[in-house]
Protein backbone atom coordinates (compact mmCIF):
# COMPACT_ATOMS: atom_id res chain seq x y z
CA UNK A 1 0.00 0.00 0.00
CA UNK A 2 1.34 3.26 -0.97
CA UNK A 3 2.56 5.75 1.54
CA UNK A 4 1.12 8.72 -0.05
CA UNK A 5 -3.43 8.54 -1.00
CA UNK A 6 -2.85 11.81 -2.78
CA UNK A 7 -0.86 13.67 -4.99
CA UNK A 8 -1.95 16.73 -3.05
CA UNK A 9 -0.52 15.19 -0.24
CA UNK A 10 2.64 14.48 -1.17
CA UNK A 11 2.76 17.81 -3.30
CA UNK A 12 1.72 19.50 0.03
CA UNK A 13 4.69 17.41 2.15
CA UNK A 14 7.39 18.03 -0.48
CA UNK A 15 6.65 21.88 -1.30
CA UNK A 16 6.77 22.60 2.84
CA UNK A 17 10.11 20.28 3.20
CA UNK A 18 11.90 22.05 0.38
CA UNK A 19 10.39 25.52 1.91
CA UNK A 20 12.31 24.49 5.14
CA UNK A 21 15.71 24.15 2.71
CA UNK A 22 15.18 27.82 1.12
CA UNK A 23 14.71 29.17 4.41
CA UNK A 24 18.76 28.05 5.06
CA UNK A 25 21.09 30.46 3.78
CA UNK A 26 23.75 28.21 3.56
CA UNK A 27 21.95 25.69 1.39
CA UNK A 28 20.47 28.40 -0.88
CA UNK A 29 24.15 30.50 -0.96
CA UNK A 30 25.27 26.81 -2.35
CA UNK A 31 22.68 26.10 -4.92
CA UNK A 32 23.31 29.86 -6.24
CA UNK A 33 26.93 29.21 -5.89
CA UNK A 34 26.46 26.01 -8.24
CA UNK A 35 23.90 27.15 -10.70
CA UNK A 36 21.84 24.32 -9.16
CA UNK A 37 17.96 24.02 -10.00
CA UNK A 38 16.43 20.63 -9.00
CA UNK A 39 13.68 19.55 -10.94
CA UNK A 40 11.71 16.52 -9.08
CA UNK A 41 9.38 13.90 -10.56
CA UNK A 42 7.58 11.48 -8.09
CA UNK A 43 5.40 8.67 -9.36
CA UNK A 44 2.71 7.03 -7.43
CA UNK A 45 1.34 9.62 -6.74
CA UNK A 46 2.69 12.17 -9.54
CA UNK A 47 4.37 15.11 -7.88
CA UNK A 48 6.60 17.47 -9.53
CA UNK A 49 8.64 19.95 -8.52
CA UNK A 50 10.94 22.65 -9.77
CA UNK A 51 13.43 23.95 -7.40
CA UNK A 52 15.25 27.02 -7.23
CA UNK A 53 17.07 29.16 -5.09
CA UNK A 54 14.59 31.76 -5.20
CA UNK A 55 11.33 28.70 -4.27
CA UNK A 56 9.81 25.93 -4.93
CA UNK A 57 7.08 25.71 -8.27
CA UNK A 58 4.47 23.07 -8.75
CA UNK A 59 4.58 21.61 -12.08
CA UNK A 60 7.46 21.55 -14.94
CA UNK A 61 10.00 23.80 -15.15
CA UNK A 62 9.77 26.71 -17.26
CA UNK A 63 13.41 25.46 -18.74
CA UNK A 64 15.94 22.48 -18.06
CA UNK A 65 16.93 22.13 -14.72
CA UNK A 66 20.83 21.16 -13.56
CA UNK A 67 19.77 18.12 -12.13
CA UNK A 68 16.57 15.65 -12.64
CA UNK A 69 15.86 13.66 -9.95
CA UNK A 70 13.19 10.38 -10.16
CA UNK A 71 11.20 8.36 -8.09
CA UNK A 72 8.80 7.39 -6.32
CA UNK A 73 6.77 9.45 -3.93
CA UNK A 74 7.52 5.92 -1.62
CA UNK A 75 10.97 6.35 -2.13
CA UNK A 76 11.24 9.71 -1.59
CA UNK A 77 9.69 8.93 1.73
CA UNK A 78 12.27 6.35 2.56
CA UNK A 79 14.98 8.51 1.50
CA UNK A 80 14.03 11.34 3.71
CA UNK A 81 13.46 9.28 7.03
CA UNK A 82 16.70 8.33 6.38
CA UNK A 83 15.80 4.58 5.54
CA UNK A 84 17.39 4.36 2.21
CA UNK A 85 20.64 6.13 1.44
CA UNK A 86 21.06 7.91 -1.77
CA UNK A 87 23.94 5.77 -2.72
CA UNK A 88 21.95 2.89 -2.42
CA UNK A 89 18.99 3.93 -4.15
CA UNK A 90 21.41 4.98 -7.05
CA UNK A 91 22.95 1.60 -7.21
CA UNK A 92 19.37 -0.12 -7.07
CA UNK A 93 17.55 2.14 -9.93
CA UNK A 94 15.00 2.99 -6.97
CA UNK A 95 16.19 6.45 -8.04
CA UNK A 96 17.71 8.41 -11.69
CA UNK A 97 19.45 11.08 -12.04
CA UNK A 98 19.84 12.77 -15.31
CA UNK A 99 22.61 15.46 -14.67
CA UNK A 100 25.77 15.41 -12.56
CA UNK A 101 25.00 12.33 -9.87
CA UNK A 102 28.94 13.58 -8.32
CA UNK A 103 27.06 17.30 -7.76
CA UNK A 104 24.32 15.19 -6.19
CA UNK A 105 26.24 13.46 -4.16
CA UNK A 106 28.14 16.30 -2.67
CA UNK A 107 24.80 18.09 -2.43
CA UNK A 108 23.21 15.41 -0.18
CA UNK A 109 25.17 16.70 3.39
CA UNK A 110 23.46 20.41 2.62
CA UNK A 111 19.97 18.73 2.75
CA UNK A 112 20.69 17.66 6.61
CA UNK A 113 18.35 20.58 7.94
CA UNK A 114 15.26 18.55 5.90
CA UNK A 115 16.25 15.12 6.95
CA UNK A 116 15.93 16.81 10.24
CA UNK A 117 12.12 18.06 9.54
CA UNK A 118 10.51 15.51 7.28
CA UNK A 119 9.63 12.99 10.43
CA UNK A 120 8.34 15.91 11.79
CA UNK A 121 6.55 17.21 8.91
CA UNK A 122 5.47 13.22 7.86
CA UNK A 123 3.50 13.00 11.19
CA UNK A 124 1.87 16.03 10.89
CA UNK A 125 0.26 14.73 7.78
CA UNK A 126 -0.26 11.26 9.42
CA UNK A 127 2.29 9.40 7.09
CA UNK A 128 4.34 6.62 8.99
CA UNK A 129 7.90 7.12 10.21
Amino acid sequence: MPVFESSDKAVRVFSELFTILLKDETFTQRMRESGISLHLIQVKPDVELFVTPDGVNVGAPPAPAAIRIKMSSDTAHSLWLGKLLMPVALATGKVRIKGSVAKVLEFVPLLQPAFDQYPTIAAEEGLPV
